[in-house]
């Protein structure tokens, strides 16, 4: 690794498992100057990974200080250097979103903001080709103009856009890009609802399923304005006609978050940063009540068990990201930010993640338990000595691990709701089942 001498390095042993589980980070040559809210993606040149980032705003703060000054950097020689800045014809602007499809780069919406500070919504799509490093003509302009929205691919050929914020208020749009035709559809909406139509929120898509949590509801009143949601949202786009999307979505604490880099992880998906609390583009609480904190956490869904699962103080504090540099199956990029005193920075980090086994929990052996759902005492069919403990959808521990008996397990204690039970035999995981109570 890189000026090693300098790197910071972070282990984190993983709940779900009894053995380490690590995550690892380091620091590595920074930008060319601080840039915070800028959109961030990776794409090769020359078979060598790298990280792009294009737009954003600067170390003042300031209206009028957004640009869109680009840059890209080498994994490799851990070299940046400046690239041509974005083709718009405005002025900067942040909140965009960048996404790879066959190794070009999409760069989509964003806001102006001018001296004036007034805020317009951008409906601009550049496209970048990293390896003639050279901006292609721009996509035809997308039908409703959006920034800060959730940005997905699916399948390596379509561009998804999902709600965001447009000139005036959130939006429940969806839409839909294909570079090979450079044509625009629109998606089955998501719903017109707050816990739904956010801006700064963020996630991706995995297989045929969108995945995004956090970001801010357009609910504002004399004393909240902006507040984080704390929804966990599903799309499942059928593959015989992409436009068309079944949404279903949970309330769950652990989705809270707002402006996190998310990118996927072992066929699930992460996401990585950002803070719990919304703020506007100088790092202050829309709420007026100061400086917002950036998290540490990584959050990563067990998309067939079906909740989150946080890991805190695994990544340095870092927010106010738009998109992640994935450069490997288990490495990526964050270029920018801001810290935890809300200062636009220049830092770059890699984060490194050797493994973690709860993303693929149900490959795990099955357990025969009963009655299920349950009242008092669930019976668990296994054989040996073993012990369990209790989950619930938040991925918090409600019952620590403990032997069982005579293959019983009391659960009178547990209110209504559905919780997982794991199942530990020397010391080590071996299956991983859900629970009903009634």
């Amino acid at each position: 690794m890189k000026n090693i001498a300098l790197s910071l390095f972070v282990l984190f042993c993983f709940f779900q498992n009894s053995q380490a589980q690590p995550i690892f980070w380091e620091e590595l040559s920074p930008m060319p100057e601080r840039v915070s809210n800028n959109a961030v993606s990776a794409a090769t040149v020359d078979g060598i990974p790298y990280a792009f980032s294009f737009s954003g705003i600067d170390s003042t703060k300031e209206c009028g200080h957004t640009h869109l000054r680009s840059f890209r950097y080498n994994t490799e020689a851990d070299i940046w250097e400046t690239i041509a800045p974005l083709p718009e014809p405005l002025d900067g602007k942040i909140a965009a979103a960048a996404s790879t499809i066959k190794n070009k780069i999409y760069i989509t919406g964003g806001y102006h903001i001018p001296s004036g500070c007034g805020e317009t919504s951008s409906a601009k799509i550049h496209i970048y080709d990293p390896e003639t490093n050279e901006y292609l003509p721009n996509g035809v302009d997308m039908p409703t103009p959006i920034d800060d929205q959730v940005q997905g691919v699916w399948r390596d050929s379509l561009l998804y856009m999902i709600t965001g914020w447009s000139n005036t208020t959130n939006v429940t749009d969806v839409q839909i890009y294909n570079p090979s035709t450079d044509v625009w559809t629109t998606g089955t909406p998501v719903p017109n609802a707050n816990d739904w139509k956010v801006f700064g929120g963020s996630g991706e898509i995995v297989g045929d399923t969108i995945y995004y949590i956090g970001g801010a509801s357009p609910f504002c009143s004399v004393n909240l304005c902006f507040p984080p949601t704390t929804f966990l949202r599903r799309g499942i786009i059928n593959p015989d006609n992409p436009a068309e999307i079944t949404w279903e979505g949970s309330e769950n604490a652990a989705a809270q978050g707002y402006r996190m880099a998310a990118s996927t992880y072992q066929n699930s998906v992460i996401w990585l940063g950002g803070s719990d609390l919304t703020f506007n583009f100088d790092g202050i609480d829309y709420n007026g009540t100061g400086g917002v904190a950036p998290n540490e956490r990584l959050t990563l869904i067990n998309k067939d068990a079906g909740f989150l699962y946080q890991i805190e103080e695994a990544l340095p504090p870092i927010m106010d990201l738009r998109g992640v540099a994935k450069i490997s199956e288990n490495e990526y990029i964050i270029a920018g930010g801001m810290n935890e005193n809300q200062e636009v920075v220049n830092s770059t980090f890699k984060i490194r993640i050797d493994d973690l086994t709860a993303v693929n929990l149900t490959e795990l052996p099955k357990v025969n338990i009963f009655p299920n759902p349950v009242n008092d005492v669930l019976n668990i069919q296994k054989d040996g000595v073993f012990s369990a403990e209790i989950i619930d959808l938040q991925g918090r521990i409600i019952s620590k691990k403990q032997p069982v008996l005579n293959q019983k397990l009391a659960v009178d204690y547990l209110q209504s709701g559905v919780y997982f039970l794991r199942i530990f035999e020397n010391g080590e995981l071996v299956s991983f089942e859900k629970i009903v109570k009634l």
